[in-house]
């Protein structure tokens, strides 16, 4: 099966760019942009040499993963254009449970903390996607500035379709380990479709409101103790929401605080202090 836009995505002027094999999604977007594309583009592949995720971080994409990146060209504000990330860990949320509809992901406030339990998958911030508490996918979002106050901005999702990293300090998983016997093309095709109604949802920032409580409603940790490793620093307390702006909103002893950017972690690993 060869990859393909949903109709929906064909119908508001989204364009396909299907490789075998890539260096990386994200760049290859921006490098269009570079050159002039207008944006509105899915670049994907089923195997990605030389993929990031946060900070920097190696993500690799072993064949038969999914690795794709949606191109957006706009006069974004940047700050406005960050909350996206959290319009496509629904996206790929919804897209899964499409795909997966019979999977119960029964996710228990155990010894590892992780989740408040239900049926879904869950979404950790600031980006990755949880099934049985394990990572089974990363969003990483990119932009460079371009002439006449445009930005263009990469949005890359990685997923664990039929294998995931053993050699990781964190629990992972992927769709194979599910059960989930279709391919990264079936899983390509409702996030194309998945997307169009989220970023409608979004609506260039007037529905941000929505789409937080949209997030929220499959936190993964909400409630529970965390402790997030920030520049160095670690702040422990409870996860109490994201704010209007999706900051990680944590209740500690000195009082609220409010985090941007951060490493997460839940439970046990929270209680030992993120190393």
């Amino acid at each position: 099966m060869a990859f393909s836009l949903a109709p929906t995505a064909i119908a508001e002027g989204y364009r396909l760019e299907a490789h075998d094999s890539v260096g990386s999604t994200n760049a290859i977007a921006l490098q269009r942009a570079s050159a002039g594309d207008p944006g509105k583009l899915w670049v994907v592949s089923k195997r990605q040499e030389s993929g990031r995720g946060r900070r920097g971080r190696a993500w690799a994409t072993p064949e038969g993963n999914l690795a794709a990146t949606l191109l957006l060209v706009e006069a974004y504000e940047l700050k406005l254009a960050a909350t996206l990330g959290f319009v496509a860990g629904l996206a790929l949320a919804d897209a899964l449970d499409a795909v997966v509809p019979d999977r119960r992901i029964a996710i228990a406030a155990d010894a590892a903390g992780q989740g408040r339990g239900g049926d879904r998958f869950e979404l950790k911030w600031p980006n990755d996607v949880l099934a049985d508490g394990a990572k089974l996918a990363g969003i990483l979002l990119e932009s460079s500035l371009l002439p006449s106050d445009r930005v263009a901005l990469a949005i890359g999702i990685g997923v664990n379709v039929v294998t995931h990293p053993e050699d990781v300090p964190y629990p992972a998983t992927s769709l194979k380990a599910l059960r989930f016997n279709g391919d990264a093309e079936t899983l390509f095709l409702a996030l194309s479709d998945a997307w169009n109604e989220n970023v409608r949802l979004w609506d260039r920032g007037a529905g941000l409101t929505r789409i937080r409580q949209r997030w929220l409603s499959r936190a993964a940790g909400l409630g529970s103790e965390v402790a997030v490793r920030v520049d160095g620093n670690v702040v422990r307390g409870v996860f109490e929401t994201i704010d209007e702006d999706c900051r990680f909103v944590i209740r500690a002893d000195s009082g609220i605080v409010k985090i941007a950017a951060g490493d997460v972690h839940f439970g046990a690993v929270a209680s030992a202090g993120a190393a």
